[in-house]
């Protein structure tokens, strides 16, 4: 038999260390029997390099197992993770405006890249030209065999950016057998939202009812082939897989038919409509007089100007709601055992994706301030008799104006996103002695990535095309005017020659030599029947990052874009020195520790720890906590990125007239306050807002960036106090300085009104006309900074308990999540811009519930099985201004979503597996302007678009 001790914490591990569906499978730990004597291997768990015999690990760790994964039906692994409540909604299918056609993972809501993606232990490069952090689209979901998410920092162990933990991808390597897995899925709903439809009736938009049968379908085809050869000396896997994701537009759900305004109590929409506005101010002496304007579009009715009443243009409908995606990849796993000394093996993946972003039509959104004169030919007479008889002129003055013209007459804008990525691993491990072993390994992966923008309108055609003065267009050679003065006057011929394309291409790589050892010294302390395990090892990465923009884009000629997107280079490289301790002080009490130096190209050298002790009483009761000095090193883009114009979401406070009737209409701050934030007098009153709810902001990198650096602490019990029945319970803390970060353009202008603070108020600049949106002569500077701090407290929790049936066996499992403090300061040490986003939602906040757990019911009776899970969302308080609507209802709700899901084996080759998740066909929350990611939702974290079917066959020989 196993030594006992082993078999005790063998038994443990298994109870304590898997939440989500109960425990590891069985090839996570092996017993081989040779001559009557089992021979324990030593396996290496997530959170340690050390092999050992037992599982423990002072740190907790959540398991996915691969039946979890399978019934969920998603093939998208973004999907499948943003299932466990330690999970938030990062990049998805879901997101269309700035996509980066990447699927990334946030644990804690700390954000991204604070959070280590792995594969089989070893990290992953960055995902795209657009991204600087893992793309897990690279991984297919049919060879995954758990997901083992590691709360709590773990840089000691795997190095900088494991802050919040890490999500490491245990992948199938020892198939064996031939399998094929052909799916599908499709999203159902019943467009019968009555509150919205209202509000639609209201504008006169067009929107669809009743079911919308099955839409937004997935096909995937999934090809798994592996087995021994050379009488079991090596063993390889390959696999192909392929999955195809058709589109929704936002068309196809009433409760996104229409973009709802900030307030989140009507349909809003942009100013920039197929009927083209103005925004026009005279000039008097040489000299704009911003004194005296005037804002609205072409009169249906007649051929002069209207003055603004609130038409705004319905762009939703034609935006993505979810993006089409089309994704292959191929790979390999191959091991062979020379002898026990010398075991080389290879890991290759590759895979090429495509997807597109949709949004609605382009436009002259305001862009630049033209000047004209009363002989411009576009200008009917009266026009120009209504601007002169406006300003008392004549017609040899001139006027400046702002044009929005929405570009319907040339269709949506796409950026079309493709991404090729590979993986290439090689290395060779083996036996140094009966202790100790060696893994060496040559890392090698790279992204290719493109975007092509198109369908956008060039700013610089605009202005000839509309008569400005010192501009021409001459006919004869072609040129059309752009006649934005007539109603209907845009002809698909005229919009057609300001179009243009914009392209961006780049390549990501990352390289990473690294080597180890790790085995268990020959002697144990006198309290201690278990000898002392230990690693060391050296590591170097290199990563550079290139992204190539055309002069479109490094011009910011695309008047879509808010600004330039222009080109990065940059590269880090990281030399590294690790080891780690594990230290039975008794036979029930252990002690590990870790350390790693880490010496930057970019930020210079620092220092990593962690130190963890856990204590087992009774067999049954296990009582672990650790302590962790972690950092996160500052990627290319936070160093190296250009400064340029770009747009934030939110508010201007001191935008609206005072006068104004509806107090939604008026501005947030008193004259004095907007003073603080450069309105001057003249200004104040007549600052508009923005209909879509975006300004303009300064952003970009700064190279003088340190290391961010925190503490993490988890305290926690796992027990199995009777047969068949575990749980956990797990405290966490994480507290980081020095965070990379920016103020926030919003709370930057805020600060500013409330305080008239310098530091605030000198990062605030505003056009002639007091705007931060008209043009690109006003905005925030909001550029990042090592100036902020986070933290974060928590608890975890899982249970399990499986009963035993007549020929059958019931199993019932909960994950949740229970956020205590998720504090965020700005500028570290200023308690006053403190704020905690723990169950509050708003433009600085992401939708986090206090409580949100995952509860599973299964019931497995010989070829089949059913189970049911509920998914739920604890309420969130809402403590912004602009959401009127969610001030009425008090913030959102709690949701509860339930999925069924089942499986049959017709027999040891044929298995069907199906369901149905949110069978209540329930709606996500709907959101204003200021608070929503996509859609008037807080897209890809709530069930987004209804019912969600899924069935697939698996064949397997």
């Amino acid at each position: 038999m196993l030594n006992n001790k082993v078999s005790k914490a063998v038994r443990l591990a298994i109870a304590f260390g898997a939440v989500s569906t109960a425990a590891f499978s069985a090839s996570s730990f092996a017993a081989e029997e040779k001559d009557g004597v089992e021979k324990v291997e030593r396996i290496q768990v997530t959170g340690s390099r050390i092999k050992r015999t037992d599982l423990e690990t002072s740190s907790p760790v959540t398991v996915m197992t691969a039946e979890e994964i399978k019934l969920s039906g998603f093939t998208r692994v973004e999907d499948i993770l943003n299932q466990l409540p330690q999970i938030e909604a990062a990049e998805s299918s879901f997101l269309a405006n700035g996509a980066t056609g990447t699927a990334t993972v946030d644990l804690r809501g700390l954000g991204s890249n604070r959070t280590l993606v792995l594969i089989n232990g070893r990290r992953m490069q960055a995902g795209s030209i657009t991204s600087q952090v893992a793309d897990i689209n690279q991984i297919p979901s049919s060879l995954i065999k758990r997901v083992d998410v590691l709360t709590g920092g773990a840089a000691a162990v795997y190095g900088a950016d494991a802050v919040a933990g890490v999500v490491n991808f245990v992948m199938d390597d020892q198939f064996e057998g031939i399998s094929l897995n052909v799916g599908t899925s499709g999203y159902q709903h019943n467009n019968d939202n009555k509150y919205i439809q209202g509000l639609m009736d209201e504008k006169g938009f067009e929107y669809d009812t009743g079911s919308t049968g099955i839409d937004g379908k997935s096909y995937s085809i999934d090809f798994t082939v592996g087995g021994g050869f050379d009488g079991s000396k090596g063993h390889a896997v390959g696999y192909v897989t392929y999955n195809r994701q058709t589109e929704l537009l936002q068309g196809s759900r009433d409760y996104s038919s229409c973009a709802l305004n900030g307030a989140g109590q009507s349909c809003g929409g942009s100013g920039t409509t197929p009927n083209p506005f103005f925004d026009i101010y005279p000039v008097v002496d040489g000299e704009v007089d911003y004194k005296q304007n005037f804002y609205g579009y072409l009169d249906p009715n007649g051929t002069g100007f209207r003055e603004d009443d609130g038409y705004r243009y319905n762009y939703a409908p034609v935006n993505h709601f979810l993006r089409p995606n089309e994704r292959f990849t191929l790979g390999t796993f191959i091991d062979y055992e020379i002898n026990e000394t010398f075991r080389p093996y290879l890991e290759f993946s590759f895979m090429h994706n495509r997807t597109a972003g949709q949004i609605a039509e382009s436009g002259t959104f305001y862009n630049e301030e033209i000047l004209f004169d009363y002989n411009n030919p576009l200008l009917s007479d009266a026009q120009k008799q209504q601007l002169q008889g406006l300003f008392s002129q004549d017609g040899t003055d001139q006027f400046v104006a702002y044009i929005g013209k929405r570009n319907v007459e040339g269709g949506p804008r796409s950026d079309n996103l493709e991404h090729s990525s590979y993986r290439i691993l090689t290395g060779m491990e083996g036996e140094l002695s009966d202790n100790w072993s060696y893994d060496v390994s040559y890392n090698y992966s790279a992204t290719t990535s493109s975007s092509v923008y198109k369908n956008d309108l060039l700013s610089p055609k605009i202005a000839p095309r509309v008569g400005a003065v010192g501009t021409e267009c001459d006919e004869a050679d072609g040129c059309l005017y752009y006649n934005v003065f007539e109603l209907g006057g845009v002809t698909p011929e005229q919009a057609a020659q300001l179009a243009g394309v914009g392209t961006q291409t780049g390549l990501v790589t990352q390289v990473i030599y690294s080597g180890y050892i790790s085995g268990e010294f020959d002697w144990t302390l006198p309290t201690a029947s278990l000898p002392i395990g230990a690693v060391f090892g050296v590591e170097r990465r290199e990563q550079d990052y290139e992204r190539v923009s055309d002069t479109v884009y490094e011009e910011g000629q695309l008047l879509g874009q808010g600004g330039p997107s222009p080109s990065l280079y940059g590269a880090i490289d990281v030399n590294e020195v690790y080891g780690e301790l594990q230290i039975p002080v008794l036979d029930e009490l252990n002690v590990s520790a870790a350390a790693r130096w880490s010496d930057y190209s970019t930020t210079g050298s620092d220092t990593t720890y962690s130190i963890g002790v856990d204590y087992t009483l009774a067999d049954t009761y296990k009582f672990r906590t650790s302590f962790a000095k972690v950092v996160r090193a500052p990627n290319v883009g936070e160093l190296f990125a250009a400064q340029s114009i770009g747009l934030w979401s939110g508010a201007d406070g001191c935008a609206g007239d005072p006068t104004a009737a509806d107090a939604a209409d008026r501005p947030a701050y008193s004259a004095s306050q907007c003073a603080n934030a450069g309105v001057n007098d003249s200004q104040y009153g007549s600052i508009g807002e923005s209909p879509a709810g975006q300004y303009n902001q300064l952003s970009g990198g700064n190279p003088a960036l340190q290391p961010e650096e925190g503490e993490t602490l988890t305290i926690g019990l796992v027990a199995s106090p009777f047969e068949n029945f575990n749980f956990s319970v797990d405290y966490f803390k994480i507290e980081i300085e020095k965070v990379i970060g920016t103020v926030g353009a919003e709370r930057i202008l805020n600060n500013c009104a409330e305080t008239g603070d310098e530091f605030f108020c000198n990062n605030i600049t505003r056009s002639p006309s007091g705007s931060l949106w008209l043009g690109q002569a006003g905005f925030v500077t909001n550029l990042s900074d090592n100036i902020g701090g986070r933290t974060w407290e928590g608890i975890d929790a899982t249970a399990a308990y499986s009963m035993d049936l007549e020929n059958a066996s019931l199993k019932f499992d909960i994950n949740g999540y229970y956020s205590m403090k998720k504090e965020v300061e700005p500028i570290l040490g200023d308690s006053t811009l403190a704020y905690d986003c723990a169950g509050n939602i708003n433009t600085d906040c992401f939708a986090s519930p206090k409580w949100r757990h995952t509860a599973n019911v299964n019931y497995i009776r010989d070829d089949w099985r059913v189970g049911a899970k509920w998914r739920y969302y604890g309420g969130i308080d809402y403590d912004g201004t602009a959401d009127a609507s969610l001030i009425e209802n008090g913030g959102i709700g709690s949701y509860s979503f339930i999925d069924l899901s089942g499986s049959y084996s017709i027999n040891e080759h044929v298995t069907f597996t199906g369901g149905m998740n949110n069978i209540f066909d329930k709606e996500p929350p709907m959101v204003g302007n200021t608070i929503a990611s996509n859609a008037n939702t807080v897209a890809g974290f709530y069930d987004t678009l209804g019912r969600f079917i899924h069935m697939s066959v698996n064949l397997k020989f």
